[in-house]
Order: structure tokens, then sequence, then C-alpha cells
């Protein structure tokens, strides 16, 4: 069986060249946080989660600080228990990357995110964002979705995949005391 690009550049993401990452990297942390880029880097990557070129969807790279919610420790005039350096992050750094992207592009509607690569500093994602108002993107079988007003600022209200998964929602046990949603269930009059 003969196989096709996208499985070549799958391959060449499972071991990426460690030197050419690495000069990648130093050039993305000299950009913004948030960039607006031509086309994917990980072409397989952002097609398998609905990227396609044509108007009305873009790409977006963003740099995500690592480490919890570490901040440098105050100086003076509190009580020694609100000198707080360190606390746990609620949300994972995939959906804090998508919500950074939809703050810098307020028009845009996230679609999803993959990860790029870390090094001892940032995360490295990809955001792929859609442009509900263009007739390209409504019209469109795959992606016309996204035009429908329930989706509106899906990505802060944690309905992306990366949202979904930090929110406890990929479990459907019945000890998940996340599901149903209290919430839904009040939206829905019971």
């Amino acid at each position: 069986m003969v196989k096709g690009l996208y499985h070549a550049i799958r391959k060449a993401w499972k071991k990426p060249d460690v030197d050419t990452l690495r000069a990648r990297m130093v050039e993305w942390r000299k950009e913004n946080v948030v960039t607006k880029i031509e086309r994917p880097t990980r072409l397989d990557r952002a097609r398998a989660l609905g990227y396609k070129a044509k108007k009305g969807v873009v790409v977006a790279r963003v740099r995500v600080l690592r480490g919890g919610r570490k901040r440098a420790r105050t100086n003076k005039g509190r009580k020694s228990k609100r000198h707080t350096i360190k606390k746990t992050v609620k949300m994972n750094y995939k959906w804090i990357a998508e919500q950074r992207a939809g703050k810098k592009f307020p028009n845009l509607e996230v679609l999803n995110s993959y990860n790029l690569g870390k090094d001892g500093k940032h995360y490295f994602y990809e955001v792929i964002l859609v442009d509900a108002s263009k007739p390209e993107i409504k019209n469109d079988r795959v992606l016309g979705w996204v035009a429908d007003k329930s989706h509106r600022k899906r990505v802060s209200r944690g309905l992306t995949s990366a949202g979904l998964k930090s929110r406890g929602m990929r479990s459907k046990s019945p000890m998940n005391k996340n599901r149903p949603s209290v919430r839904a269930g009040l939206r829905r009059g019971k």
C-alpha cells in the first residue's frame, strides 16, 4: 500500500529533528505571544482538526508560560500567607492557549488546537480559528455548524476539545460528578 504525504508529515512529527525544532522555537520566542501565521506548521494535524485553506479560516501560534501559576514573590506589606508564589492551574495549557487566541481575535471562533512543542520556559500551540460571518464558512458543509448562534464564544464556555477534557467531560462514568452538568440541567428548566 502506498502511503501519502500526510503519513510522511505525521511520521516526521513523531520524532522531529531536535536542532530544527530548537531553531524554530528561538524564532517563535521573539514573536508576539499570539501570532497569526500564513499556513499551519503541522499540516496533517491541522487538516485532521478541521483546517481548510480557504477564506475565513485563520491559524495562530500561541506561546504559554510553563510552571503552573508561578509568579514573582511579593516584596512586603502583606501577611506571610498572602505571599503566595504558586497556585495550581485549574485549566490545561491547551485551553489557556485557545482562550488567549480567542481574546486576540474577538470576531473569530476557536475551532481546535494542537501542540507544537515545548522548551524550558514555554509551551507552543497552534490554534485554528474560523470567521463564522463569512459566506464561505456558512455554506461549507463541514464547517457550517460554527455559524450557528449556539456556538458563539465556545472557547470561553469550555466547549472546545481541550475545554471539554479539562472540565472532565470525557469520562462517561456514573462516578463522574461533572456529568450531567448542574447548570445545563437548570438551563433545560428541570
